[in-house]
């Protein structure tokens, strides 16, 4: 826990909910006629409220992305390490807004959410979202806070694809796209790590179907078990080799199949950590919507078309070591605006973390993304007193 606030920290910051009852049709067909998000937010919007930035999360992300809930936290929000006073999204100039998405487990509507048609948890018939579903909620949450446009809407991972949405959807409602660690679409071989980890989930004989709440239980195994083929994905070769290498539990092999290695050891304590604090039915739910984003097939499969209705500049940024979304799979969108001639800055940040690195204070991506982002190019800079919430 932290025994003072950092300097460059936003500070105690509390969760608001906001509660929507105009109804959400969604990709699927499905309507969710009323929902809540879950949101926090970090420095002061202007008189013109022209320099908010909206952050997406990744699959297992959520709204606390800066600061702290209390003093005892034992760490801050997500990706602290890139919200707060001078770090690239400079809060003394931002107003920063992070929510957790519909289908989460975190506060927004999902899952354990009680579905007031039964007045009991959604469980397995809350909806799968599309990530265009998120777009359109983020969107109204815009309307709620008085924004029109934001000043960017920034995320890593499938936080990236949100963004990239943001700009093909809602064309005039931001003035940058900052897309990292992303992809077009995922390919086969990602969807096949999606299908596993799903499997390990549903064949867990606490699943029942989805319904575990009514059986008083939770998947822990096959979540765990998913949660470290996931985890096994987003570290690259070269960290793993380096923290764990082949080190020895106990310094000896015990032939039995038990811990042996160091490695196994972190993957058990992640899986277990992970189930104790995610819900399975949201995990399902995020991994079919990152294998269901394909924003090019409405537009003949042409991605340049698709992003030919933005209106935005662009800051696509990939890592060496990322092999779950490749640095070429980043080159396929910068590819695709250029040929849509819209404006990009493209940087490939030689990393070792693996798909990872995109939380990490990594300088010259630190610095691209401040560059980017440039607060010199906002309008009105007074407003209300400073605020974290």
């Amino acid at each position: 826990m932290p025994t003072e606030i950092p300097a460059d920290s936003v500070g105690l910051v509390t969760p608001q909910i906001a509660q929507f009852d105009e109804p959400l049709t969604l990709r699927s067909g499905r309507v969710l006629e009323s929902y809540q998000l879950v949101y926090e937010t970090y420095g002061t919007l202007n008189k013109d409220h022209s320099n908010a930035i909206l952050i997406c999360h990744a699959l297992s992300g959520h709204h606390h992305a800066a600061g702290y809930h209390s003093m005892d936290d034992k760490k801050p929000g997500w990706w602290d390490s890139a919200i707060g006073p001078g770090k690239p999204i400079d809060t003394n100039h931002f107003f920063v807004v992070a929510l957790n998405n519909l289908g989460g487990c975190h506060g927004s509507t999902g899952p354990t959410s009680i579905d007031p048609t039964t007045n009991e948890p959604y469980g397995p018939e809350f909806p799968i979202m599309a990530v265009r579903d998120w777009v359109t909620s983020h969107a109204r949450l815009a309307d709620r806070l008085g924004i029109n446009c934001w000043h960017a809407v920034v995320g890593g991972s499938l936080g990236g694809m949100q963004a990239l949405r943001w700009s093909i959807d809602y064309p005039e409602r931001l003035k940058k796209c900052a897309v990292i660690a992303a992809a077009p679409k995922l390919t086969a071989q990602n969807i096949a790590f999606n299908e596993v980890a799903r499997q390990a989930i549903t064949s867990d004989t606490e699943f029942h179907q989805g319904y575990y709440y009514k059986h008083d239980t939770l998947p822990r195994k096959g979540l765990a078990l998913a949660r470290m083929l996931g985890h096994i994905t987003y570290l690259s070769d070269d960290s793993m080799r380096d923290k764990f290498g082949r080190e020895l539990k106990t310094g000896k092999l015990n032939f039995n199949y038990e811990i042996d290695f160091e490695i196994e050891s972190y993957l058990r304590y992640q899986g277990k950590r992970f189930s104790d604090m995610f819900d399975a039915n949201s995990y399902l739910l995020m991994t079919k919507s990152l294998d269901y984003f394909d924003p090019a097939s409405d537009f003949d499969n042409d991605l340049s078309k698709c992003l030919s209705r933005s209106q935005c500049k662009f800051m696509v940024t990939s890592f060496s070591t990322d092999w779950r979304f490749a640095p070429e799979r980043s080159k396929e969108i910068v590819d695709a605006l250029v040929r849509a001639q819209k404006p990009v800055s493209y940087l490939e940040v030689d990393a070792p973390q693996g798909h990872d690195a995109f939380l990490f204070p990594i300088p010259e991506y630190f610095s691209f993304l401040r560059n980017f982002l440039n607060p010199a190019e906002l309008g009105t800079t007074e407003g209300a007193a400073p605020h974290a919430s």
